[in-house]
């Protein structure tokens, strides 16, 4: 399934303009020298699509060269390519229900299976899905569940989501997608979580001492797992050892980002990539953090506005970036995965 229903958003006129007309925003911040190496400091952050709620979780699909992303208060994924620009992939994306309630219903992070399958984090059903296609000649959406329970109880809002090699799936569990978040009747885990679910079936909760898990990812040699912790009393991004079983140990703040927010820079830790090389570009307070392995800051991408995700996307030498409104992407001299 390509899409199922197309538009295509105006774009209003921004600060700047590159010859061809490419509308830009944002800087590169120099820390450290070696950030040069990842990123050009005058290499331009451009604006691909504008006009959404809060864009979120891009994904690059190789087998067709175009990025996915979702809406979440829309309840819709978009797609954008340089060949069809615009086009809305998915709708209803993550939630299904047909009765109306408050919250942020739509689908938050996405990946890819080992199969090729999309894979979502679908908020408003509380759950991570598999999509899949009754007819391909009518396409609808149905989906699989994946997981959405955790010893008998609803997950909360499934928000992020990563693979390890071995096929086990680690994601995160905050409650933005429920109406009232941590104080909604409806809640039934009294802790917001971090867990990895087997391809057998078996879920583990590894964290629970997070108030706000939110993005995730591995290092390149997958023994470290990183995951970013969205509270302004405590924005960090944490580090965390994998062991042979899965399972993680020896817990330590890699970055506090926590200053950043108390001085008013926009945005909080959400999601995050880490390159080939190991260094982290995790969205923060001011953008899109350029942290290296040990945890210094070698510069800031100045998205502007607050970022909510990234991904590597074409040869793996592009990152693509969700900010607020936003769709945008800025050209790198590194490399990352590609899923």
């Amino acid at each position: 399934m390509r899409r199922l229903f197309c538009i295509q958003l105006c774009l209003v006129v921004c600060q700047v303009f590159t010859a061809s007309g490419q509308e830009l925003i944002g800087s590169v911040q120099v820390l450290d020298e070696s950030v040069k190496k990842l990123v050009a400091p005058n290499a331009q952050l451009e604006i691909l699509a504008e006009g959404f709620s809060w864009s979120e979780g891009p994904v690059w699909i190789s087998d067709g060269e175009y990025l996915l992303f979702s809406d979440v208060p829309t309840n819709q994924i978009y797609e954008w390519s340089e060949e069809n620009d615009l086009q809305v992939f998915l709708e209803p994306s993550g939630y299904t229900g047909s009765e109306e309630r408050g919250g942020s219903l739509g689908s938050n992070g996405l990946t890819l299976d080992f199969e090729g399958n999309l894979i979502i984090a679908q908020h408003g059903d509380r759950r991570i899905a598999r999509l899949r296609v009754v007819n391909p000649w009518n396409p609808e959406p149905a989906y699989q569940t994946v997981v959405d329970q955790y010893k008998g109880a609803r997950l909360n809002s499934p928000n992020d989501l990563v693979y390890h090699s071995n096929g086990t799936l680690y994601f995160t569990d905050p409650p933005y997608g429920l109406q009232l978040r941590s104080e909604d009747p409806g809640k039934e885990l009294d802790f917001e979580g971090v867990f990895s679910f087997t391809p057998d079936g078996e879920i583990t909760l590894l964290v629970s001492d997070l108030s706000r898990p939110n993005g995730l990812a591995f290092s390149p040699d997958q023994k470290t797992l990183y995951v970013s912790n969205s509270d302004p009393e405590r924005a960090i991004l944490m580090a965390y050892d994998v062991m042979d079983n899965g399972g993680i140990e020896n817990g330590r703040i890699l970055f506090d980002a926590t200053s950043f927010v108390k001085e008013g820079l926009p945005g909080l830790p959400d999601g995050l990539k880490v390159d080939l090389d190991g260094n982290i570009f995790a969205t923060g307070p001011g953008g899109i953090l350029i942290i290296s392995s040990d945890g210094t800051h070698l510069g800031t991408i100045n998205t502007t506005q607050p970022a909510a995700n990234c991904a590597f996307g074409n040869d793996g030498s592009m990152l693509y970036i969700t900010a607020n409104m936003y769709l945008l992407r800025i050209p790198l001299l590194t490399k990352g995965a590609i899923p």
